[in-house]
């Protein structure tokens, strides 16, 4: 485990693969835990598994934990998974939506995605998966991004609708957005604006990372 070691000095990189959707893809070990990263930024683990565990933790662990029915859309590496499944001990169906094949093969090779028995993978576009899955969820976590970038869809109208009726009564959405500059941050206050008040509630997560937002989105139950 030399190059364990040696990446609390330096990043190791021990894997790389060029995608036709993701550019450059990266396995590297970085103090001492192999990530996941683009050709700019990280995609999972370090420093993306610190995001979204910070917005599992404000939505609850105990309350995770109960979820029976988990939506992903941007698996990647599936840092987020394992924190469902590891340290949350989710039972429930997890669903991953990812777009690029080549994401879930290094996957499953350096990171056992494949190992996870509550775990189905869905290769697709995760705009054409949400428009033709029959199913609610209690949980919805939006993670998707093009190295910086994040698709435009994720902040229409149209799909903000379809991601509020696809959760359940008391159902989550955790979306974790990149900021950039101040029109992205003018994006995000326009996005949460387009939740009807009376139906969700919102909280936007104070950073733990410079340039990462997470919003959190709650379905008000009927009585």
């Amino acid at each position: 485990m030399f190059k364990k070691w040696l990446s609390y000095f330096i990043p190791v990189n021990i894997y790389q693969k060029k995608s036709a959707l993701s550019k450059n893809l990266e396995v590297t070990w970085n103090n001492g835990e192999l990530v996941l990263d683009s050709q700019n930024t990280n995609y999972s683990y370090g420093s993306l598994q610190r995001i979204l565990r910070k917005g599992l933790k404000t939505i609850g662990f105990a309350e995770v934990a109960l979820k029976e029915n988990i939506l992903i859309l941007g698996v990647a590496g599936g840092s987020v998974i394992k924190t469902l499944v590891n340290e949350i001990h989710c039972k429930g169906k997890i669903t991953g939506v990812e777009i690029d094949p080549e994401v879930i093969k290094m996957a499953n090779q350096y990171f056992a995605l494949d190992q996870i028995p509550n775990l189905e993978i869905v290769i697709d576009d995760a705009f054409e998966f949400v428009l033709k899955t029959k199913e609610k969820y209690d949980l919805i976590i939006v993670d998707i991004f093009q190295d910086t970038t994040m698709p435009n869809f994720l902040f229409e109208k149209f799909f903000v609708n379809r991601i509020g009726f696809l959760l359940r009564d008391k159902g989550v959405l955790l979306f974790n957005t990149m900021i950039l500059n101040t029109e992205q941050e003018k994006r995000n206050q326009k996005y949460i604006g387009k939740f009807d008040p009376d139906a969700f509630e919102l909280t936007r997560i104070p950073r733990i990372e410079a340039h990462n937002e997470l919003i959190l989105v709650r379905k008000i139950g009927t009585a």
